[in-house]
Formats: structure tokens, sequence, C-alpha cells
């Protein structure tokens, strides 16, 4: 298989990328966590190029929600409406109580036709009747026309930080049924440094609907699941998910590459299945790994097995260049390179 022009964007976490009429949307954590931006390609591999728009900037520190740590948003369409989907904190401090940081989940909607011109609206904290550590929201559309939404949240009764929730919505920014807990870190690989299932992922295929998630900490340990339900089924009820017993995708050393999740899924220009994902290459993260920059997106192809089953295979070698643990990140959270291997 010929290698794939990996990293697709240079030091952008969490990436989710949304395939239009008008080519590719990209959009992820930007490094310095203060805003979220879009960027349009028609293909994949020019998406690094791309010119980069912000669409939204965080509220003035000391403000209140919506203040700090701007992170992971996607993008979404729901009903003809341009919806992001974000986690926000009002403080950089961590919850004592709660031995995690204060974020809440929330929503931006654009009506206008081109969602990087267009004007974006505040829809405020998507109320999930839990107020504790909420992040990493994710949306589809199903076919009975409810439009449904996964996330990450910590129950402060629950061992560990977040398990993954579902909700039919009412509309984008409000629930129409109460949260149902899908899946919760129970086994071993989910349970490494952190206890977390969070970055949830939605891929269709056939009769099926399979979500992913990342679990455990964010270095080389940090790893794929799998969630699995007939497409028909009452996805409100957790006994119709079946979780995989192993991770789907992993960190791969002979490629140095650590650490691959928080994924999203696209399709290329001929229509095949792509994994969007983000990890780093290289293991020893100089300073405070939250403000490492340099995961950066990637993607692979998936192919698809006998039982209808998505095979995610392993990450790929980078062939682009990549910056090292010593480089600096840019004042303004922008790096403008596209040198090849």
């Amino acid at each position: 298989m010929a290698l794939l022009p990996n990293p697709i964007v240079l030091q952008r976490a969490d990436p989710y990328v949304l395939r239009t009429d008008d080519g590719y949307l990209f959009t992820g954590s930007y490094p310095v966590y203060d805003r979220i931006t879009l960027r349009r390609s028609k293909t994949l591999s020019g998406l690094q190029q791309a010119e980069e728009h912000t669409i939204w900037h965080k509220h003035e520190s000391g403000t209140g929600e919506m203040s700090e740590l701007i992170w992971a948003p996607e993008i979404h369409r729901v009903n003809g409406q341009w919806v992001i989907y974000f986690a926000a904190a009002h403080t950089t401090a961590i919850d004592p109580a709660a031995d995690t940081f204060q974020h809440r989940v929330f929503c931006l909607t654009c009506d206008d036709a081109d969602p990087i011109t267009g004007e974006w609206v505040e829809r405020g904290q998507v109320d999930t009747g839990m107020d504790t550590f909420a992040l990493d929201a994710t949306s589809f559309m199903h076919t009975d026309g409810h439009q449904y939404l996964i996330w990450a949240q910590q129950d402060l009764n629950i061992e560990g930080h977040s398990n993954l929730y579902i909700a039919c919505m009412e509309n984008p920014w409000t629930l129409a049924t109460k949260p149902v807990m899908l899946s919760k870190p129970e086994l071993d690989w989910e349970k490494i440094r952190f206890i977390v299932e969070e970055g949830p992922a939605v891929l269709k295929h056939g009769d099926k609907i399979f979500v992913t998630f990342s679990a455990s900490g964010t270095g080389p340990e940090y790893a794929m699941g799998m969630l699995t339900a007939n497409a028909d089924a009452d996805l409100l009820d957790p006994a119709n998910w079946t979780k995989s017993s192993e991770p789907v995708f992993t960190s791969d050393e002979t490629v140095r590459q650590f650490g691959p999740g928080h994924n999203s899924f696209t399709t290329t220009e001929d229509g095949q299945d792509v994994l969007i994902y983000h990890c780093r290459n290289y293991v020893e993260i100089l300073g405070d790994p939250l403000f490492d920059p340099n995961r950066h997106a990637r993607m692979g192809l998936i192919t698809w097995r006998e039982d209808g089953t998505p095979d995610f295979g392993t990450p790929q070698m980078d062939t682009r260049w990549t910056p090292a643990t010593t480089d600096v990140l840019p004042a303004d959270g922008h790096l403008d390179v596209d040198e090849t291997l």
C-alpha cells in the first residue's frame, strides 16, 4: 500500500474532518487553546497548506464560562444548520474534588451557507443533567430521523475521569432524553496512567453503527477502543452495545507513532473510508504534556473485514517534515510548513 501524505495538519490534536460539497472542512484543538478555527481544502492532503480562519475566540479570561482551555471542537451539519461542539472551562485550575479540569460542553450554530465567512451564534452550555467535567461531544443523524449526541463525562460515583454517554436531541444544544451511559473504563488497557474513555466518533457501515473512543493517558498508552450496535436497535439501551475487549488502534514503535487516538471519520475523494486521528512521533515530552503541541493530525485508510467490522490497520510513518521536541510553538499557535521527507 502506498504511503499516505502524513501528517495532514501539523500541531492540531483532536482532529475533526467533515466532507462537504465544497471539499473538506477541518478543525481541531488550537495549541494555545484560545480559539476555534476552520480551514477548507479540496483534498485531504491539501489541508496543511489551506488558509486557517478563526471563527470564534474564547471569552476574556476571568469572565466566566468559555474563557479558558478551548478543547476539541467538531463541526457538524444538522438539518441544514452548521453546528460546532467544543469543551471549555472557566479556569485553568484543577477541581480538587473531581481531580480533573472544569470543562463543560458548549455549542455554536451558523445559519449562513459558508461556515467560514458566516456568523456564529453562541448557544451556551449543553445541559447534560450532570454538573461535572464533560468534553468531546460528537453528533450524528440516524435513520430514525433523530439527532444523537455522544460525549464523555465524569460521574463522581464511578472510578475514573470520564465515561461515554448518549442522548437524543431536541435541537443541537438541548437534550430531548436523559443521558444514558454507554461505557466506562473497566478494561486494563483503558486504565493506564488515567482512567478515561473520551473522544467518541461514529462510523456507519452496512447494518452496524460503530463508536470508537480513546482511553488511558495521552502518552504512548493512548489507544482506540470500539463499541458496536445494530443500526436498527434502540441506541439508547446500553445493552444493545458491545465493547471490543482489546484496543482497535494502538502505538507502533516500528514507525515511531505513539498514542494514536481522538479520531474522526471521513472518505477520500474517491469514496474510500478514512480514519482521521492524532499521535506523536516521540515519547519523551519536555514540560507539561498538555502544552506539547506536536500531536499532529494524520489519516489512514479503513478496510472492511468479511464480518462487516472495520480494520484500522496500524499508524503509518511520517512522510512529511514534523517538528521535534525542541521546536518552539509560534506565539500565534500556527506552524506553516509543508516539507516532505
